[in-house]
């Protein structure tokens, strides 16, 4: 007799088609440029404080600012598909940078300033920039002594005129900020002039040809377990994010938006959530250079600040500030009830963020989320459903194929935001046959479609024939009173595989002792996910990377020497 069949579903989920999405505006950088200005000219678009007053620019003036920079780029030979590198930290002049190059045909390529030397040395050459626009000084760091000595024939270059060996494509460098001396470096007053016979109609032709399909931008991956990888995103994916996230944050013109952050918009995070979602409804960014928290909770304050962006870290941070009790925050409106900020003494807010989401750089952030104010029991501790013209599937990481409905496996993505691709690697060596992209993360699909996301499969820790996610047992942790900063790791073990190691920077005033924390983390996670071992470390012990991730690989290595001695 026969056995009868059974059907399995696969583990596959797919969002809305994109042309049910509402919001979406125009899908180019220079159209939701031209689009927001023309909705809201005269608003204030960004306030940047420096020692000389507030720079205030309104809608208008990021748009003007914005051809200035575009008709001088276009004097210096940039057209289609020319790259040019922004180095800046957050400020008025990184927006009319990468606007301005979008403006002109080309293709901005955002470079972090967290860079070492010799990361800078490699983002410069695998880009292949021609002209280069960066800030003077990056906290104690002279990015201008930094490039002449990688380039020294900066030196010896007249502006205008620049010839290196080391950077072949490279042409031309321009500054903002202090005048640097180095004659191979132009100031940003003489960048500018450099347009004036530039026909601001040749400008605004140029911006109208750009197809949403068009090579927008170039962000690197975070480098958190490799060499930062250069992604290529086209316009449409780009702005779909950007108009995107003003609906998943639930922004409307009619809320004023002042948002605060000081993460790097050369992040492709910051760069949708913050920049995007506050542009797209009007509202204001207060720019904020290098993160500082009492001078945070200070422009909080003064600039009635009601949309504030931070990382775990930082929110920590702020609350352990100096100025923490004294500020008035009643301003803050869109903080997620569960943040640091919300239990200050003057807020009051029941608002929850769009935390609940999954996505990479690959796809220009989300893939799948669930919007602010979606209740506990839709989200269901997952990372989110699949956004409008996305597929989510999950796969054996093994042999590729799809996994039942509820089994783990390797997370793979395709959707209108997935990147053109990587520098120097052919497409069809990155995506499979169907076009997914493979993630590298582990995790699985329920039957309603919800994406629970468990972490890079690398990170996974196996332990006596068990698998436990780091990111589960820090997101217990993190909710500890007495903890700052946490991320977990497998250690090697001889009998178990590996074991559990939860690695924790307290709060400077906090008393915490290993079994503490076992005994808090045993009334919340199943015996054999509660760490073998809990190890204290200080701020400066453990790294992290640029956008403030840890690195798994170098904290692996540092707990398990510290458990051999």
């Amino acid at each position: 007799m026969s056995t009868p069949s059974i059907d399995v579903a696969p583990s596959v989920a797919t969002g809305p088609p994109l042309d049910d999405e509402p919001g979406l505006g125009t899908l180019t950088l220079p159209g939701f440029l031209r689009e927001v200005t023309e909705k809201f000219g005269d608003r204030e678009a960004l306030v940047m404080r420096t020692d000389q007053g507030a720079v205030r620019w309104s809608y208008t003036d990021l748009w003007e600012r914005s051809i200035e920079v575009a008709r001088a780029l276009r004097a210096r030979g940039v057209g289609k598909d020319s790259r040019v590198g922004v180095l800046m930290t957050n400020r008025a002049e990184w927006l009319s940078a990468v606007f301005g190059t979008s403006l002109a045909g080309g293709v901005a390529v955002t470079l972090s300033t967290f860079s070492t030397p010799a990361e800078l040395d490699h983002l410069l050459k695998v880009s292949a920039v021609s002209v280069l626009l960066f800030e003077r000084r990056v906290g104690r760091t002279d990015l201008a002594e930094v490039l002449s000595e990688l380039e020294p024939q900066l030196e010896t270059a007249t502006p205008g005129t620049m010839r290196s060996t080391t950077y072949p494509f490279l042409t031309y460098v321009a500054t903002v900020g202090d005048v640097t001396g180095h004659v191979g470096i132009d100031d940003w007053e003489s960048f500018l002039a450099l347009g004036g016979d530039e026909p601001r109609e040749l400008i605004e032709s140029t911006a109208a040809t750009t197809r949403p399909s068009d090579t927008a931008v170039l962000f690197f991956s975070s480098g958190s377990t490799s060499r930062p990888k250069g992604i290529v995103s086209a316009h449409r994916g780009v702005t779909i994010q950007m108009w995107r996230f003003r609906r998943m944050y639930g922004l409307t013109p009619d809320d004023n938006v002042r948002c605060w952050s000081a993460n790097g918009f050369f992040w492709s995070g910051n760069f949708g959530m913050a920049l995007g979602s506050t542009l797209a409804c009007g509202g204001s960014l207060v720019l904020q250079s290098m993160f500082d928290a009492p001078g945070a909770l200070e422009l909080m304050e003064s600039e009635k600040v009601n949309f504030p962006l931070a990382w775990p870290h930082q929110w920590a941070a702020l609350e352990a500030a100096p100025n923490w009790e004294s500020v008035d925050l009643s301003s803050l409106r869109f903080v997620d009830r569960n943040t640091a900020l919300a239990r200050h003494a003057t807020v009051s807010t029941d608002y929850t963020e769009p935390g609940h989401a999954y996505g990479n750089t690959e796809t220009f952030t989300i893939t799948t989320c669930f919007a602010a104010n979606t209740p506990d029991d839709v989200i269901g501790g997952s990372s989110g459903e699949p956004l409008p013209g996305n597929t989510v599937k999950i796969v054996d990481a093994l042999h590729g194929d799809t996994v039942p409905v509820g089994e783990r496996g390797e997370i793979c993505v395709k959707g209108p935001t997935l990147m053109l691709g990587y520098l120097g690697t052919p497409l069809a060596e990155t995506l499979d046959d169907e076009g997914f992209f493979h993630t590298g993360d582990g995790g699985y699909l329920d039957d309603s479609g919800r994406l629970f996301w468990e972490g890079r499969l690398t990170d996974i820790i196996k332990t006596g024939g068990a698998n436990v996610s780091p990111l589960e047992v820090d997101e217990v942790l993190v909710a500890h009173p007495g903890v700052k900063v946490t991320r977990t790791v497998g250690v090697p073990h001889d009998t178990l595989g590996e074991v559990v190691v939860a690695c924790i920077v307290p709060h400077a005033d906090a008393d915490l002792e290993s079994e503490g924390i076992r005994s808090y983390l045993r009334e919340k996670l199943a015996s054999y996910k509660v760490p073998r071992h809990v190890l204290f470390f200080d701020d400066g012990e453990i790294s992290l990377t640029g956008s403030a991730k840890i690195k798994s690989s170098d904290l692996r290595d540092l707990a398990t020497k510290r458990l051999s001695t």
